[in-house]
């Protein structure tokens, strides 16, 4: 048994059942949750993983903001 991290419901989770990586479906809220671990069973809202992908994924260098202006400056 392991808890929905975005509702609470309780999710029955068999360890033998279920492998790591795996998706499982929330019945209260309808959330995807991933298997993070199995022994003990541990979730996390696939959302959650989404959003942390998307964030690293978005590296915002100033750097090449300077470059940009300094080619738009040379250009002119």
């Amino acid at each position: 048994m392991v808890n929905c991290p975005v509702c609470d419901a309780a999710i029955d989770v068999d360890e033998d059942e279920v492998a790591e990586g795996e998706v499982l479906t929330c019945d209260e809220c309808g959330s995807a949750l991933n298997v993070v671990s199995i022994n003990p069973i541990e979730v996390e809202s696939a959302d959650e993983e989404d959003e942390d992908e998307d964030e690293e994924d978005f590296d915002y260098d100033e750097d090449e903001e300077e470059d940009e202006d300094q080619d738009e400056d040379e250009w002119r």
